[in-house]
């Protein structure tokens, strides 16, 4: 009796294919079908020069003394696939492209929006894997058939965006602009007869119906004849027979994806019987190689920025903390925000349920310099990271920690936070501070943002506090903004451009810190008159023990 197969799908003799669920990266065509009538470039950058974006591949310097490298690690972990890193190494320099941004994820904030976009992304990582398949894959027609469904996966998430978009209200630019570039090329002459040839092929490979034989070790392949297939009256007159449960002689194929060689070569004599229908398959495959429109796959690549780091922040939203779109200017220098924190801090905060503790700051008219003192390991240095990380995340047009914010676009974010010695460059601990400063004062501009957190603290404090004024006098003469942490009171005073904020204690337990860094004048002798005070070493209880 013979079996009879229809051609429905990669398994024709085997199972049913299911790809490995490996993600690859989207590898982007040479543009054919691409619509010119549209203005729409990128949902992430507002123009693109040359067709192409520059992108950083390496972190900035900042990233590891702020830690943006833990929140950007953070962020991408579970989207490798479209390796987003570069995009948070590229900070934007222009107020318009942080608007653009702002306005893309404020629409994307919308909870159907996004689960569209979401489902569309989806969409494209099965095309990816079916493409990937193919790459794995040893015969031709298992391999193109393969690519046919990634072609009808591709054709099928294009019209599924089209109209899904098409129902919704959006605002931002970026999106007006997808929307109407995705309807022109839906529309395109290329799209339609894309999609027209994979229904086609699909269609003709449907109608293919072949019966193959067996007998012993001989295999013979042929059209089916409009044999009756016997398969239910078989098992019907046998049902009788059944007593309890027996044992199942059926064959279970195999799991995995390629085929053997039998399998093969039963494929290439069904090819041969049908030799119009796989030659349509051939040439189908061998057309459009390159079916993946370019700005539809940067789109795929470029929205998932937005989707990642609305998928980080949505942990901390939950816990209560709270996110602002800031207002960013390249001109003024007065900055303020409230309720803000250190992200990546929160993040692991969250995480184990501990409480975040927010702080609050502004330079108003002619302050530039916000010199932070107080006790050790009252939250000083997180407040300088904070300050970076809300000025870098401004810089990507991004959500930043805290309730509303004020922040200046900077043209270069220069650090210096302690490191550990480099046996390798022989310089000692204040040589090589010395160094590392020179560098960051010969780069700075009136543009720039400065960070520094807790210099010469290897050197004597007559030193320490002549160095560190030079350096703040050279700081206030370029009139650029800069956090300070210091263990010198006296910088708190240095000059009119310089704020005090200090970190505070509990006043009743002056050992027991709250995190909380406030505007006010430096008080580190009253903190040390108030520890020597409680463990009883001031002048008179020393001198009351010393005489007992």
């Amino acid at each position: 009796m013979a079996k009879v197969v229809e051609w429905m799908d990669p398994s024709t003799v085997v199972a049913e294919k299911v790809g490995d669920g490996k993600e690859t990266t989207a590898r982007s065509g040479d543009g054919a079908g691409t619509v010119a009538r549209s203005t729409f470039q990128s949902i992430l950058f507002e123009a693109i020069k040359d067709g192409s974006v520059t992108e950083t591949a390496e972190a900035p310097e900042c990233f590891t003394d702020l830690n943006l490298d833990q929140v950007v690690d953070s962020v991408t972990v579970t989207k490798q696939e479209y390796n987003l890193k570069p995009f948070f190494y590229t900070a934007l320099h222009d107020v318009k492209a942080i608007q653009y941004r702002h306005a893309i994820m404020q629409d994307l904030e919308n909870p159907q929006l996004f689960e569209i976009i979401q489902a569309f992304a989806k969409q494209m990582r099965v095309m990816r894997e079916a493409l990937e398949q193919v790459t794995k894959l040893s015969y031709k027609y298992q391999k193109e058939r393969w690519f046919l469904d990634a072609v009808e996966i591709y054709c099928d998430a294009i019209n599924r965006l089209v109209n899904e978009l098409a129902h919704l209200e959006l605002k931002a630019r970026g999106w007006l602009a997808f929307r109407e570039y995705l309807t022109d090329y839906v529309r395109s002459a290329r799209f339609v007869s894309l999609q027209a040839e994979t229904r086609q092929v699909k269609a003709d490979l449907s109608t293919v119906k072949y019966c193959v034989l067996i007998k012993g070790t001989t295999v013979k392949v042929r059209k089916y004849e409009e044999e009756p297939d016997y398969s239910a009256e078989v098992e019907e007159t046998f049902a009788k027979f059944k007593q309890g449960a027996v044992k199942d002689y059926r064959v279970k194929f195999p799991t995995w994806n390629d085929m053997n060689h039998v399998e093969a070569q039963i494929l290439d004599c069904v090819a041969q019987l049908y030799p119009q229908v796989f030659a349509a398959l051939d040439n189908f495959c061998a057309k459009n190689a390159k079916y993946l429109d370019d700005t539809v796959a940067r789109f795929d690549r470029e929205v998932e920025f937005y989707i990642a780091y609305l998928e980080y922040i949505a942990l901390m939203k939950r816990a209560g903390l709270q996110f602002c779109y800031p207002q960013v200017s390249d001109t003024c220098k007065a900055v303020h925000a409230n309720q803000a924190f250190d992200l990546a801090l929160a993040y692991k905060l969250v995480s184990s349920d501990s409480s975040i503790v927010c702080n609050d700051f502004y330079l108003q008219d002619q302050e530039r310099i916000l010199v932070v003192t107080g006790p050790n390991q009252g939250g000083k240095t997180t407040f300088a990271r904070m300050f970076g990380q809300l000025h870098y995340l401004a810089s990507l047009g991004v959500p930043v920690p805290g309730k509303d914010a004020q922040l200046f676009l900077y043209d270069q974010l220069l650090t210096h936070f302690e490191c550990e010695e480099d046996i390798q460059n022989r310089r000692g601990k204040l040589e090589d501070d010395l160094v590392r400063i020179h560098d960051i004062l010969n780069r700075a501009t009136p543009q720039s943002l400065v960070i520094l957190n807790e210099i010469f603290t290897s050197t004597t404090l007559q030193d320490a506090l002549f160095l560190s004024k030079e350096i703040l006098a050279r700081l206030a003469e370029l009139d650029a903004l800069c956090v300070c942490v210091t263990f010198l009171d006296e910088l708190a005073t240095f000059n009119d451009k310089t704020v005090s904020m200090t970190s505070e204690v509990v006043p009743e337990n002056p050992t027991a810190r709250t995190f909380k860094i406030k505007r006010k004048p430096a008080d580190g002798l009253a903190y040390a008159l108030a520890l020597a005070a409680k463990y009883r070493l001031t002048y008179d209880r020393l001198k009351e023990r010393l005489q007992g």
